[in-house]
């Protein structure tokens, strides 16, 4: 029987990097999991705990990074990822993108191990291309409000392919659009939760700009098998995954009012700066390369999405705030 494969695992106990752990685990990987839990929330992972084959680190990718034994995989998922996060916490943004990604490649290095780093949709910034396929080179404002984060992106892309090119390092790079499940934050500020928050407690949907702004929505189950995918194939530059199913937000908020049963109505709000108008992926490479392509329709996941929400707390559902260190 050959040995056991060990992944480490980064941003664990956010959204994304806690349902990675849940594939490894059934993949039978013995997984790593670390993070520094300023967005992160142990509650994700902690029916992990209890597993032989799971560990977990408190620890800030952006300070040196040591895991002993071998390592076979990395996924570098540790970063904030809502505008509310990042807008709050600009400087460690910037440093879990560069210095993090840095160390994390390092280590990658030193343990022979094939890194996959989370990029993101955010790289084409308001997009002048439609829709968004992996040659295009965006259209960001490095000095605006949101430049923290899509630039922070920029770099990983660019030193994770520096790795690949100069030490020949294996290295994917996973460009994620909009994605939504359980284990998101209703206070993330993102439409999706903020719009099932807002219903959720009788409130009116907060839309902003006139609303005909578009995004897609791709369930994260799908997103994780074409994550999966990725990591495992002999593919080394950025690809695209999400959903193309693209909606406007004023129809996705009548979608999310239907959803609910509520009856209450749509409120706009001045478009933040350098918000993108359009947001739709490209996955023609993601289908050819991975054989991959989403399979929950939007219906089905906003069901799976909305039960999940109705599970927390009064305290989680009426919290407005996140904690930061």
């Amino acid at each position: 029987m050959s040995e056991q494969k060990r992944v480490l695992v980064t941003g664990a106990a956010g959204f994304l990097g806690s349902h990675l752990c849940d594939r490894f685990i059934a993949e039978g990987y013995h997984v790593i999991g670390m993070d520094n839990l300023i967005t992160g929330d142990l509650k994700n992972i902690e029916h992990l705990f209890k597993l032989e084959h799971f560990e977990f680190y408190h620890h800030d990718v952006s300070k040196f990074v040591h895991v002993p034994g071998k390592l076979d995989y990395i996924l570098h998922f540790a970063s904030p990822a809502s505008p509310i996060d990042y807008l709050k916490i600009p400087i460690q943004t910037l440093k879990v993108g560069s210095l993090g990604t840095h160390n994390l490649l390092g280590l990658a290095k030193a343990k022979n191990a094939r890194i996959l780093v989370a990029s993101t949709s955010e790289v084409y910034g308001d997009p002048m291309v439609h829709p968004q396929t992996e040659d295009y080179f965006g259209n960001v404002n490095p000095v605006g409000p949101r430049g923290v984060y899509d630039e922070a992106k920029r770099f990983q892309e660019a030193i994770t392919m520096a790795y690949h090119t100069y030490h020949g390092l294996e290295t994917r790079i996973v460009r994620i659009f909009n994605t939504y499940g359980p284990r998101m934050r209703l206070n993330d500020g993102r439409v999706l939760p903020a719009f099932i928050g807002q219903a959720l407690r009788g409130e009116d949907l907060t839309a902003f700009g006139d609303g005909s702004q578009t995004r897609s929505f791709c369930y994260v189950s799908d997103l994780v098998e074409g994550i999966y995918r990725l990591l495992l194939s002999d593919y080394a530059k950025p690809v695209n995954i999400g959903n193309p199913d693209e909606i406007t937000i004023n129809d996705f908020a009548q979608e999310i009012l239907a959803l609910t049963g509520s009856k209450n109505k749509i409120i706009y709000k001045p478009l933040p700066e350098n918000d993108p108008k359009q947001r739709r992926p490209d996955i023609t490479l993601a289908k050819k390369l991975l054989g991959w392509e989403p399979k929950i329709h939007r219906a089905e996941g906003l069901k799976k999405t909305l039960e999940y929400f109705k599970t927390l707390s009064k305290d989680d559902l009426y919290k407005s705030e996140h904690r930061f260190k």
